[in-house]
């Protein structure tokens, strides 16, 4: 029987821990647009946080790769002082501390920075919807566009359903790929370079 992950760890502890009212709230709408189609420019995202909930969790790291017909253009690639603990699991998990994150920059001084990175680009992620969540958590910010967005997790169970699962360790396991996993900018290198296989087998 597999292990579960470090995340899947961690949903377990947020669901015993969730109030009880919060599990039968209506979903908010999703804001962005997803889609399946074929592109050459992109920006690739991910966040690590300090949690899986969206606009009460904080991010801690922000990772951002541009890519122009598929070649690494620019990256942006920060730690994010949450203004609150980081916990012992999360920084199992990503490796980040509390002294990682005491000097570095607020949230509110680097949200419109990254909301310039992406531009019009369409964004990819891997689980999309996490990531997606976090990013307009931040509309209290900035504002923030309708992004089109493609989700590396779909695209791989249609186009690589040999694997045993979708997670991005697996596939960047199954691709061989160097990857620093639950680094954001690790995690987003080895994304851009699923999407890359995916849309070679397309």
């Amino acid at each position: 029987m597999e292990r579960p992950s470090a995340r899947e760890i961690l949903e377990q502890k947020m669901r015993e821990t969730r109030p009880r009212w919060t599990r039968n709230a209506p979903a908010k709408p999703r804001k962005y647009k997803s889609s399946m189609k074929r592109v050459e420019d992109y920006v690739v995202l991910d966040f690590e946080t300090t949690g899986l909930r969206a606009g009460s969790d904080k991010i801690i790291q922000i990772g951002a790769v541009k890519y122009l017909n598929h070649m690494h253009v620019d990256t942006m690639y920060v730690t994010i002082n949450p203004e609150r603990p980081i916990s012992s699991t999360i920084t199992r998990i990503t490796g980040i501390t509390n002294s990682d994150v005491q000097d570095a920059p607020v949230i509110e001084d680097v949200a419109h920075e990254l909301i310039a990175f992406i531009g019009g680009l369409p964004i990819i992620a891997h689980n999309a919807p996490f990531d997606m969540g976090f990013l307009y958590a931040l509309e209290e910010i900035t504002p923030i566009p309708e992004y089109t967005v493609i989700d590396t997790v779909k695209l791989a169970r249609r186009v690589i359903p040999e694997t045993k699962n979708h997670k991005l360790t697996t596939l960047s396991a199954y691709l061989e790929l160097e990857h620093n996993a639950h680094d954001a900018l690790g995690d987003c290198l080895a994304t851009a370079a699923i999407y890359q296989f995916c849309i070679g087998r397309m």
